[in-house]
Protein backbone atom coordinates (compact mmCIF):
# COMPACT_ATOMS: atom_id res chain seq x y z
CA UNK A 1 0.00 0.00 0.00
CA UNK A 2 1.26 3.48 -0.87
CA UNK A 3 1.80 5.96 1.96
CA UNK A 4 -1.37 7.64 3.14
CA UNK A 5 -2.02 11.29 2.40
CA UNK A 6 -1.69 13.58 5.39
CA UNK A 7 -5.40 14.31 5.18
CA UNK A 8 -6.69 10.74 4.78
CA UNK A 9 -9.75 10.61 7.03
CA UNK A 10 -10.54 7.82 9.48
CA UNK A 11 -14.29 7.15 9.67
CA UNK A 12 -15.35 5.23 12.79
CA UNK A 13 -18.91 4.00 12.30
CA UNK A 14 -21.45 3.38 15.08
CA UNK A 15 -19.06 2.37 17.84
CA UNK A 16 -21.70 3.09 20.45
CA UNK A 17 -22.47 1.32 23.69
CA UNK A 18 -25.59 -0.27 22.19
CA UNK A 19 -23.39 -2.52 20.05
CA UNK A 20 -22.46 -4.44 23.20
CA UNK A 21 -26.03 -5.57 23.93
CA UNK A 22 -26.19 -9.38 24.19
CA UNK A 23 -29.51 -9.40 22.32
CA UNK A 24 -27.71 -8.58 19.08
CA UNK A 25 -26.37 -12.13 19.03
CA UNK A 26 -23.04 -13.78 18.32
CA UNK A 27 -20.45 -11.68 16.53
CA UNK A 28 -17.21 -12.29 14.69
CA UNK A 29 -13.83 -10.58 14.99
CA UNK A 30 -13.48 -10.20 18.78
CA UNK A 31 -10.30 -8.12 18.33
CA UNK A 32 -11.95 -5.48 16.13
CA UNK A 33 -12.03 -2.83 18.84
CA UNK A 34 -8.29 -3.22 19.49
CA UNK A 35 -7.61 -2.65 15.79
CA UNK A 36 -9.92 0.38 15.78
CA UNK A 37 -8.10 1.79 18.81
CA UNK A 38 -4.70 1.27 17.12
CA UNK A 39 -5.87 3.13 14.02
CA UNK A 40 -7.44 5.89 16.11
CA UNK A 41 -4.21 6.33 18.10
CA UNK A 42 -2.15 6.50 14.89
CA UNK A 43 -4.52 9.06 13.35
CA UNK A 44 -4.42 11.19 16.48
CA UNK A 45 -0.63 11.04 16.66
CA UNK A 46 -0.34 12.06 12.99
CA UNK A 47 -3.05 14.72 13.42
CA UNK A 48 -5.07 13.32 10.53
CA UNK A 49 -8.82 13.99 10.26
CA UNK A 50 -11.10 11.71 12.28
CA UNK A 51 -14.86 11.42 11.88
CA UNK A 52 -16.93 9.63 14.52
CA UNK A 53 -20.28 8.54 13.13
CA UNK A 54 -23.17 7.98 15.51
CA UNK A 55 -26.46 6.32 14.59
CA UNK A 56 -29.52 7.98 16.10
CA UNK A 57 -32.46 5.65 15.55
CA UNK A 58 -36.01 6.64 14.67
CA UNK A 59 -37.27 3.26 15.93
CA UNK A 60 -38.36 3.08 19.59
CA UNK A 61 -36.63 0.21 21.37
CA UNK A 62 -33.54 0.39 19.16
CA UNK A 63 -30.13 0.12 20.85
CA UNK A 64 -29.52 3.56 19.30
CA UNK A 65 -32.72 5.24 20.52
CA UNK A 66 -31.90 8.82 21.68
CA UNK A 67 -31.53 9.60 25.37
CA UNK A 68 -30.36 6.20 26.59
CA UNK A 69 -26.83 4.84 27.18
CA UNK A 70 -26.81 2.71 24.01
CA UNK A 71 -26.53 5.90 21.97
CA UNK A 72 -23.32 7.02 23.67
CA UNK A 73 -19.90 6.26 22.20
CA UNK A 74 -17.92 3.41 23.71
CA UNK A 75 -15.41 4.93 26.17
CA UNK A 76 -12.30 3.60 24.39
CA UNK A 77 -13.44 5.20 21.12
CA UNK A 78 -14.84 8.44 22.56
CA UNK A 79 -14.31 11.47 20.29
CA UNK A 80 -12.03 14.24 21.47
CA UNK A 81 -13.50 17.74 21.53
CA UNK A 82 -11.90 18.76 18.22
CA UNK A 83 -12.85 15.57 16.33
CA UNK A 84 -15.80 15.75 13.97
CA UNK A 85 -19.01 13.87 14.87
CA UNK A 86 -21.67 13.02 12.28
CA UNK A 87 -25.13 11.85 13.31
CA UNK A 88 -27.09 9.66 10.91
CA UNK A 89 -30.55 8.08 10.91
CA UNK A 90 -29.99 5.43 8.22
CA UNK A 91 -27.09 3.02 7.66
CA UNK A 92 -25.31 5.17 5.04
CA UNK A 93 -23.25 7.91 6.72
CA UNK A 94 -23.38 9.98 3.52
CA UNK A 95 -27.21 10.08 3.35
CA UNK A 96 -28.55 13.48 4.48
CA UNK A 97 -25.67 14.14 6.92
CA UNK A 98 -23.36 16.70 5.35
CA UNK A 99 -20.44 14.24 5.53
CA UNK A 100 -19.57 14.57 1.85
CA UNK A 101 -19.51 18.37 2.06
CA UNK A 102 -17.36 18.25 5.22
CA UNK A 103 -14.82 16.00 3.47
CA UNK A 104 -14.76 17.94 0.18
CA UNK A 105 -14.40 21.30 1.96
CA UNK A 106 -11.19 19.91 3.48
CA UNK A 107 -9.99 18.41 0.16
CA UNK A 108 -10.15 14.92 1.65
CA UNK A 109 -10.17 12.27 -1.07
CA UNK A 110 -9.06 9.17 0.86
CA UNK A 111 -11.05 7.39 3.56
CA UNK A 112 -10.26 4.53 5.92
CA UNK A 113 -13.48 3.00 7.27
CA UNK A 114 -13.86 0.93 10.46
CA UNK A 115 -16.76 0.08 12.75
CA UNK A 116 -20.04 -1.78 12.65
CA UNK A 117 -22.02 -3.53 11.29
CA UNK A 118 -19.88 -4.80 8.38
CA UNK A 119 -22.81 -5.74 6.13
CA UNK A 120 -24.94 -2.74 7.09
CA UNK A 121 -23.54 0.68 7.96
CA UNK A 122 -19.92 -0.10 7.02
CA UNK A 123 -20.89 -1.57 3.65
CA UNK A 124 -23.45 1.11 2.75
CA UNK A 125 -21.08 3.94 3.69
CA UNK A 126 -18.16 2.38 1.79
CA UNK A 127 -20.36 1.84 -1.28
CA UNK A 128 -21.52 5.46 -1.25
CA UNK A 129 -17.99 6.72 -0.68
CA UNK A 130 -16.73 4.73 -3.64
CA UNK A 131 -19.63 5.85 -5.81
CA UNK A 132 -18.95 9.48 -4.88
CA UNK A 133 -15.36 9.15 -6.08
CA UNK A 134 -13.53 8.82 -2.76
CA UNK A 135 -10.64 6.35 -2.52
CA UNK A 136 -12.04 4.05 0.15
CA UNK A 137 -10.16 1.51 2.26
CA UNK A 138 -12.00 -0.77 4.68
CA UNK A 139 -10.00 -2.31 7.51
CA UNK A 140 -11.27 -5.89 7.46
CA UNK A 141 -10.04 -6.65 10.97
CA UNK A 142 -11.44 -3.41 12.44
CA UNK A 143 -15.10 -4.09 11.74
CA UNK A 144 -17.50 -6.87 12.67
CA UNK A 145 -21.02 -8.18 12.30
CA UNK A 146 -23.42 -10.64 13.88
CA UNK A 147 -24.99 -13.94 12.83
CA UNK A 148 -27.74 -13.20 10.31
CA UNK A 149 -30.94 -15.06 9.45
CA UNK A 150 -31.89 -14.91 5.78
CA UNK A 151 -35.43 -14.73 4.39
CA UNK A 152 -35.72 -18.53 4.27
CA UNK A 153 -34.83 -18.80 7.98
CA UNK A 154 -31.28 -20.06 7.47
CA UNK A 155 -28.78 -18.69 10.00
CA UNK A 156 -25.50 -17.51 8.49
CA UNK A 157 -22.46 -17.32 10.78
CA UNK A 158 -21.11 -13.82 11.35
CA UNK A 159 -17.77 -14.88 9.83
CA UNK A 160 -19.50 -15.74 6.52
CA UNK A 161 -21.62 -12.57 6.51
CA UNK A 162 -18.48 -10.49 7.19
CA UNK A 163 -16.47 -12.22 4.45
CA UNK A 164 -19.19 -11.85 1.82
CA UNK A 165 -19.79 -8.20 2.68
CA UNK A 166 -16.08 -7.40 2.37
CA UNK A 167 -15.92 -9.35 -0.91
CA UNK A 168 -18.82 -7.27 -2.26
CA UNK A 169 -16.97 -4.09 -1.35
CA UNK A 170 -13.69 -5.26 -2.89
CA UNK A 171 -15.34 -5.80 -6.27
CA UNK A 172 -16.02 -2.15 -7.07
CA UNK A 173 -16.13 0.14 -4.05
CA UNK A 174 -13.14 -0.17 -1.75
CA UNK A 175 -9.78 -1.71 -1.08
CA UNK A 176 -10.13 -4.22 1.75
CA UNK A 177 -6.99 -4.80 3.84
CA UNK A 178 -5.92 -5.28 7.45
CA UNK A 179 -4.88 -2.82 10.10
CA UNK A 180 -1.15 -3.79 9.96
CA UNK A 181 -1.02 -2.93 6.26
CA UNK A 182 -2.78 0.41 6.86
CA UNK A 183 -0.45 1.26 9.73
CA UNK A 184 2.52 0.26 7.58
CA UNK A 185 1.50 2.90 5.06
CA UNK A 186 1.05 5.40 7.86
Amino acid sequence: MAPLDANTALLIIDMQQGMNRPGLGRRNNPDAEQHMQALLAAWRQAQRPIVHIRHISRTPGSVFWPGQPGCEFQPALQPLAHEHVVEKNVPDAFAATGLERWLRTRSIQKLVIVGVITNNSVESTARSGGNLGFEVTVAADACYTFDQTDLSGRVWPAEDVHALSLSNLAMDYARVIGTPEILGAH
